[in-house]
């Protein structure tokens, strides 16, 4: 699994992911569930790698379903208008 020590790497990773779901017809509902689920198994298994990434762990962990899922629909939102800024 690749690193992600620097946050905008990660953001621009998870852009180009959001922008991938979007080209296949992807809608950001989707995207949300999907990502969700994958939010699931990487707080289990991943150790986050910057204080960024220690935030949205502690957040996620106390979060209930509906919180979770509202906080991934912010991380969508939040790197579809990082990609918008750099094209």
């Amino acid at each position: 699994m690749e690193r992600y020590e620097d946050w905008d790497d990660w953001k621009k990773t998870l852009g180009q992911a959001v922008a991938a779901g979007n080209s296949i017809g992807m809608g950001d509902e989707t995207i949300v569930k999907i990502g969700s689920k994958l939010g699931d198994i990487l707080d289990s298994i991943v150790e986050p790698e910057n204080r960024e990434q220690r935030v949205l762990k502690e957040l996620w962990d106390l979060a209930s379903e509906e919180e979770q899922n509202a906080l991934t629909g912010m991380i969508v939102k939040m790197v579809k208008g990082e990609r918008k800024v750099e094209t």
